[in-house]
């Protein structure tokens, strides 16, 4: 593509983060960290969706590093990590997220978690790792899902069975590259992944992130989705957890959203928001980062050390 992979004005311009790092997953794969606000405020960790990076996250990261430590990072093969050790399975998303937490957090210290499409199945994967469970004190789920993602997908206007699933897995799975941003490729993504009233600048934001992701990175992650099924993983996510979908999303419709929350353990809350497609911490920037911050108050406090506990100690010990 042309151009740098995001905008670089406006809201959704990345901000500059306070440091970077990498983190060191299980395979010896990096991945590019940025960590933004004070040391010691209560910590978000961010973790974006497929074909996306830390840049999808900019307007959350802006307004909740005025008063939290927020950590976002490139899933293994975007933005600025590298595709490493070429694991792509769920368990590989796992192990990244896991790395990231013990990156960024000390010994103990928890976090609320929120994960947009692959993300949210990030945190999924990752529910049952001891190392979640030590730094995880809530989560969001947006715009995600936790199998049959190819059949459900209305991408294209067709009846549901076995001829959309076959050519909807085709379409995702294509091999090309996306090319440069040019008005159709913005009103097909607009159309596939977005409400159809969003916003020109909340397009071009996703536009070019997307079109900035490899091709061959595309295509692996694409298989890895296909064949999604976290079904019993989301039954081991026992913390708070809150749930976000768009009322438009083609590619995880809101029976997605709603299947979460009716099978998490400790579900605190579904949000669906009239008129958002897939990309919601885009779409719908604000609602996103009312719902983190929600987490935080409710469940992260800060001691006098500066670390994150969990805002409900006294209750589990009671």
């Amino acid at each position: 593509m042309s151009g740098p992979a995001h905008v670089t004005s406006g809201r959704y311009a990345p901000p500059a983060p306070a440091r970077t790092l990498h983190a060191v997953s299980a395979d010896g794969s990096r991945l590019y960290v940025e960590v933004h606000g004070a040391e010691g405020a209560p910590a978000v960790v961010l973790s974006h969706g497929w074909t996306c990076s830390t840049a999808f996250w900019a307007a959350q990261i802006r307004e909740l590093a005025r008063d939290h430590r927020v950590v976002a990072y490139d899933q293994r093969g975007h933005g600025r990590s590298p595709a490493g050790g070429r694991d792509y399975s769920t368990a590989g998303l796992a192990d990244d997220l896991v790395a990231v937490l013990g990156a960024t957090l000390a010994p103990g210290e928890r976090a609320v978690v929120a994960g947009h499409s692959m993300g949210g199945m990030t945190v999924m994967a990752a529910a049952g790792r001891p190392e979640f469970a030590e730094h995880a004190a809530a989560a969001l789920l947006c715009s995600t899902g936790s199998s049959g993602l190819v059949a459900g997908a209305t991408v294209l206007p067709m009846r549901a069975g076995r001829a959309r699933t076959r050519m909807t897995r085709a379409v995702l799975g294509a091999r090309a590259p996306l090319g440069p941003v040019t008005p159709a490729a913005r009103a097909v993504l607009r159309y596939a992944t977005m409400g159809p009233g969003s916003a020109p600048d909340r397009v071009e934001a996703c536009a070019r992130i997307v079109h900035g992701c490899p091709a061959p990175v595309r295509h692996a992650w694409s298989k890895v989705l296909a064949g999604l099924d976290l079904d019993a993983e989301l039954g081991r996510l026992t913390i708070p957890t809150a749930v976000i979908g768009g009322r438009d999303d083609r590619l995880t419709p809101l029976a997605h959203a709603r299947r979460l929350a009716a099978a998490l353990p400790h579900c605190v809350g579904l949000t669906e928001l009239t008129g958002a497609g897939h990309m919601t911490p885009v779409e719908a920037p604000e609602a996103v980062t009312r719902a983190i911050r929600e987490l935080t108050s409710r469940y992260l406090q800060v001691d006098k050390s500066g670390q994150s506990g969990t805002g409900n100690e006294k209750e589990k010990t009671a």
